[in-house]
């Protein structure tokens, strides 16, 4: 599935942690949450850091 926005990334790993969470969680699919959130907060640090750099980038140009 594709990550469109952190938005969506971060939507999507707090519904996984709800499901996980939940007394009904399928511990067969436990393995299949932890991978999936891995994917999304790899996306989220990349992107976070990414637009860390765009702002300092950004703030030295203006200094």
């Amino acid at each position: 599935m594709e990550i469109k926005s952190y938005k969506e990334a971060v939507e999507e790993l707090d519904s996984i942690v709800k499901q996980m969470q939940s007394p009904d969680c399928d511990i067969d699919r436990l393995s299949e949450f932890t991978s999936r959130a891995l994917t999304l907060l790899k996306y989220c640090k990349e992107k976070l850091l990414k637009t860390e750099e765009d702002v300092k980038r950004t703030l030295e140009e203006f200094s």
